[in-house]
């Protein structure tokens, strides 16, 4: 059996390497987690505290380079030791950072959390220069360039010039054909007393995007209806050609608007769930961006439903390992 597994990944290996691969873009928050590692206790009383990198949008890319892909991060850190730090991490994961801009004025955005003795998070935001990015410092080129475009960012419809830069960032990708993929990553520590404007935002960015991943929570909040076929319809209305709603254990619900089944997940001792959701976007666009032509494949589901499968195995191989970057597998780890 396992002299099968070895050749049938050879085979898949070769097969990936005569086609094209194309560049992923991801667009959105580089940040520092700074985590509590005391145990039980809030912000107050915490006393020791681990540096991370952090930003969904980040983990998509080290999981498309991965994996064996070629990925590009957009956004904005401050011109301080942070973003330096920052800009470090993701060059040691052969993340292309040349559209990644140093902000003189705004200090790296910071996020402190401590997880209380109740299983309640405290958190505190200190929004930094990701608010920043216009327009004017995207690198037009590349974007052009680019195969795959994903917006994956938790802070970017928050207030600041980053909201409309990122909204016409998406409607400019949709409208040059290129392949649009959406994440809205709800927090809702970021949006107390702001959900009707968080709803609203997303919906303008399913709007744009070919394919859109959200968990069950997102899906009814943004859809506000508790019925999922229900909520996955009024996406494809909105205009996204394929959904995939993570079940957690259950798997992966996905539906291109005229067939959906739940594809299921792999078993596995879960340690840290962090990063589970973004890897297996990040994996989904490896796999999407080296199709000749990633919107054709969505009317195909045996197409889909396969790199569901790998997707899936990827996500829940990240929940065995503690750190969003470092648990995440390489290529030949899932056959």
């Amino acid at each position: 059996m396992a002299v099968c597994c070895h050749l049938l990944f050879l085979k898949v290996k070769e097969e990936r390497r005569l086609k094209s691969s194309t560049s992923v873009v991801c667009i959105g928050e580089l940040l520092i987690d700074f985590f509590c590692t005391d145990i039980g206790v809030d912000l107050l009383d915490g006393i020791n505290f681990e540096k991370q990198a952090g930003g969904a949008p980040a983990n998509v890319c080290a999981t498309v380079v991965r994996l064996g892909g070629d990925a590009l991060f957009s956004g904005k850190v401050g011109n301080d030791p942070f973003g330096y730090f920052l800009k470090n991490t993701l060059e040691e994961w052969n993340i292309d950072t040349s559209m990644l801009v140093l902000d003189d004025q705004n200090p790296t955005t910071l996020a402190f959390v401590s997880l209380k003795e109740n299983g309640e998070r405290d958190f505190v935001f200190n929004r930094g220069a990701d608010a920043y990015l216009t327009k004017d410092e995207i690198d037009k080129a590349q974007i052009e360039q680019a195969g795959v475009l994903h917006f994956g960012s938790a802070t970017a419809l928050l207030d600041g010039p980053f909201q409309s830069t990122y909204l016409e960032l998406m409607e400019t990708g949709r409208g040059k054909k290129k392949f649009v993929s959406f994440d809205p990553n709800y927090r809702k520590d970021l949006w107390k007393g702001n959900l009707e404007k968080f709803i609203k935002l997303t919906r303008l960015g399913i709007a744009n995007a070919d394919f859109v991943k959200v968990s069950n929570e997102e899906l009814q909040i943004i859809s506000e209806t508790n019925n999922l076929d229900k909520g996955v319809d009024f996406f494809h209305q909105l205009g996204s050609r394929l959904v995939a709603v993570t079940l957690g254990e259950q798997g992966t619900f996905i539906s291109n608007g005229k067939d959906q089944t739940i594809v299921p997940s792999i078993e596995v001792k879960a340690v840290d769930s962090t990063g589970a959701g973004d890897a297996f976007v990040g994996a989904m666009l490896f796999q999407l961006a080296e199709e000749h032509n990633p919107k054709e494949l969505l009317a195909d589901f045996e197409q889909v439903k396969r790199i569901t499968i790998l997707s899936n195995k990827v996500g829940a191989k990240v929940c065995t390992k503690v750190g969003a970057f470092s648990a995440i597998p390489e290529y030949g780890e899932l056959f």
